[in-house]
């Protein structure tokens, strides 16, 4: 869509950057954050999500191996990986979605990591490891392990877990190119990642990209048609699989650079609808990504026959900016982004991982956006993804980080089983299905930090209850993290 069919209000940059400014309480703003302790703890929490044998350098110590035998009663080995969020199912819809935003933060902002850029590769290795396995029978791809209303019946450990561990897949029969093309893309996105790091790994990482791709291409069908009583309505795909199937062609292009990408993209943009619903982008829809994505190409002059991404893209920017009148965006009075729908925070994190990447393009191609009368410049849209960051680290009304562990104020009662119930050190006789409703009913602070957790956040209102049956905002997710490691990776160094 190009961005002169939206409605947009006259202002200039200058009013622009007074809007942010008027949103930032001006106290708060003033006092700065430690983007690069925010960003050592926003990897950390990846480590309390991984299932599966620990390694010996867990930093998470309170967790334990869990989940062994995945994958036994499908004959394969589906160990590993990570639970989405606080609930001890792996669903991989969603994990693959994280590993595609934690990829692209490496590849994106990893010189601005400092330290800890190897243990943001390590978090992506986790997750890669898995998803070769889930894809390693031709074919065939293991999507989900666990059933999510047995698991959501009980308050349980991962360690202790006696719920059902369902395998679930899709195959040639019955197709599911939305989760299939959204792994593609994760391994070819990972496979960048490991191209200098560990060449070996990245050429298996591409070439089961491919693979996959081809897969998802071949058989297309959305994953909750035949698996919907197994993922609905938890990640069941609302946005349909045309949206992954030119994401992951986007990523094997950039990783790949295969003419065969590049004219998939061009020959598809239309069938695979990739202007619709550009202020959009998670896990269900790519929207907003792709046109970011392919944009970068256009703004270096190497790629005019995109241009109409680039268009997409803008008019995805123009949506975003305050003072519009955008029916799907709104700002909270403390200047949170808001969407409709649960787990705000990963709009908020998702949507300014965009912002800024989109500057940064912008900035080398020494361009701005044309939005209406007027124009963003590179530095408009920073601050907004900034004054983003800044609000989860605590300038907010409450003054509270939304991150566990960062700052004095933090939520202590996240809907999250592993950190609510003791730990199998403090408690080491197992714990049974009903007898973590205590835990999960008491007012009590959670007794294990998972730090560095990213909550689901404040309402529309800028009101936070910090309470576990309220999972909307308490519950922790992968896939609000991962765009945020490579938001704290940038201001780390432009603070």
């Amino acid at each position: 869509m190009a961005p002169n069919s939206l409605s947009h209000p006259p202002f200039s940059p200058a009013r622009l950057l007074c809007i942010l400014l008027l949103l930032s309480p001006i106290n708060q703003v003033c006092a700065g954050h430690d983007y690069h302790d925010a960003l050592r703890k926003c990897i950390m929490f990846f480590e309390g999500q991984r299932s599966g044998k620990l390694p010996s350098d867990q930093r998470i110590k309170w967790r334990r191996d869990s989940a062994l035998r995945d994958g036994d009663s499908a004959g394969v080995d589906l160990t590993g990986g990570y639970y989405d969020a606080g609930d001890n199912i792996k669903f991989g819809f969603p994990m693959a979605f994280t590993t595609t935003l934690l990829s692209w933060s490496v590849i994106e902002f990893g010189r601005t990591m400092g330290t800890e850029q190897k243990n943001a590769v390590r978090a992506v290795k986790w997750a890669t490891d898995y998803l070769l396995k889930a894809t390693a029978v031709p074919g065939t791809m293991f999507v989900q392990v666990g059933d999510a209303f047995s698991d959501h019946n009980c308050w349980e450990r991962p360690e202790d877990m006696d719920t059902l561990r369902t395998v679930y897949k899709i195959d040639r029969d019955h197709p599911g190119s939305d989760v299939a093309g959204e792994t593609a893309a994760a391994l070819a996105a990972a496979s960048i990642v490991f191209r200098s790091r560990n060449p070996s790994y990245s050429r298996v990482l591409l070439d089961r990209a491919i693979e996959v791709f081809e897969f998802a291409d071949t058989h297309r069908g959305a994953y909750s048609g035949s698996l919907s009583q197994a993922v609905c309505p938890f990640y069941c795909d609302v946005n349909g699989y045309q949206d992954e199937l030119l994401w992951a062609a986007v990523w094997l292009h950039k990783a790949s650079r295969k003419r065969e990408y590049r004219e998939y993209i061009v020959r598809n943009e239309v069938v695979l609808r990739a202007g619709d619903t550009i202020n959009e982008f998670g896990w269900d829809n790519k929207h907003a990504g792709i046109n970011v994505l392919i944009s970068k190409e256009v703004l270096m002059g190497k790629a005019d026959y995109f241009n109409n991404f680039k268009l997409n893209a803008d008019g995805f920017i123009c949506s975003l900016l305050p003072g519009t009148a955008h029916p799907q965006v709104q700002y909270s009075p403390g200047g949170l982004i808001f969407k409709a729908g649960g787990s705000n925070m990963q709009h908020v994190t998702s949507l300014s991982f965009l912002l800024l990447a989109y500057s940064n393009y912008l900035s080398h191609a020494n361009k701005v956006v044309p939005c209406g009368d007027t124009a963003a410049n590179p530095a408009v849209l920073k601050q907004l993804a900034k004054r983003q960051v800044d609000y989860i680290l605590g300038d907010n009304p409450l003054g509270m980080s939304y991150m566990v562990g960062y700052g004095p104020r933090f939520p202590r009662r996240i809907h999250h089983r592993g950190s609510s119930l003791p730990s199998v050190k403090a408690h080491p006789a197992r714990l049974g299905c009903k007898q973590g409703s205590k835990y999960f009913l008491t007012q009590n602070p959670n007794p294990n930090l998972l730090v560095g957790a990213v909550v689901g956040g404040p309402n529309v209102s800028d009101a936070f209850p910090d309470s576990r049956p309220y999972f909307q905002e308490s519950e922790p997710t992968t896939y609000i993290n991962a765009p945020l490691v490579g938001l704290l990776s940038f201001f780390t160094a432009h603070p």
